[in-house]
């Protein structure tokens, strides 16, 4: 039995469970895949780039839209 071979294993499940619940609009569980896949390889040592990163990165540019566009936000920052 090799343990690097099943946590190996395991980060790849997790992906798939992850992805397959961001389809299915399960957002809580989306988020519970990922958090799961981000201890398997950091406790795995694996150091893989994170599958979710594009998606951080997407919402982060929708937010700052968001936030830009929001007139209360302007007041705040530039008021």
């Amino acid at each position: 039995m090799n343990v690097a071979v099943d946590l190996e294993h395991e980060l790849d499940i997790a992906e798939i469970k992850a992805w397959a619940a961001l389809a299915d609009y399960k957002f809580m569980m989306f988020g519970y895949w990922c958090a799961i896949w981000v201890h398997i390889n950091r406790m795995g040592g694996f150091k893989k780039p994170n599958p979710f990163k594009p998606l951080v990165d997407m919402g982060r540019a929708v937010n700052n839209e968001k936030l830009a566009q929001n007139p209360l936000v302007q007041r705040l920052k530039f008021g």
